[in-house]
């Protein structure tokens, strides 16, 4: 039988992403051509509350992204099945700009890698820097976050799963053993 532990209720991912938003907004909040994308699918709802918080911080819109790595994975012929494949929206030039790279869960950075390969598919921003609601470790690649909502210890065989309003109805994070 599995067992669940909430990790983050909707209350402390509220928090959570407030800070996360202050914190991108101290430190990139001067430049002018910030831009934030998602990945898909989860990574893509919680860049839409962070832009929605950094727009009323600023005082500014930040162009917003939805980024599909499905294309880019490296395991495509290892997988049992085939991958859903969603949107990419870029509707802004990243040529120059800052990225802030949005994701739900750090896990082994082969996520992170394609979605690197795939941003650049786009042009050449300045810079990229990654953003987690989750670091759960176990690394397989060389990949670490510029900004963590909650790092977490987990073994190999846990899974974290983050649930969001947008698709389930609910906000909260959940690591099942």
């Amino acid at each position: 039988m599995q067992k669940q532990k909430i990790i983050l209720t909707e209350k402390a991912m509220e928090r959570t992403l407030d800070r996360l938003a202050s914190e991108i907004a101290e430190r990139r909040g001067d430049n002018e051509k910030l831009a934030i994308i998602g990945i898909q699918r989860r990574g893509a709802d919680l860049a839409e509350r962070l832009k929605k918080s950094l727009d009323e911080t600023l005082g500014r819109r930040i162009p917003l992204g939805k980024l599909d790595i499905n294309l880019y994975r490296d395991d495509w012929t290892t997988l049992t099945r085939q991958p859903s494949i969603n949107c990419t929206e870029i509707p802004f030039d990243i040529e120059d700009a800052s990225v802030i790279l949005v994701d739900d869960v750090l896990f082994s950075g082969r996520t992170v890698r394609a979605a690197l390969e795939a941003v650049l598919d786009f042009g050449r921003p300045r810079r990229v820097e990654l953003l987690v609601l989750v670091d759960r470790g176990h690394r397989e690649l060389p990949i670490s976050a510029d900004y963590v909502g909650k790092k977490i210890d987990t073994y190999g065989d846990e899974h974290v799963n983050v649930f969001v309003r947008e698709r389930d109805e609910k906000d909260c994070v959940v690591l099942v053993s």
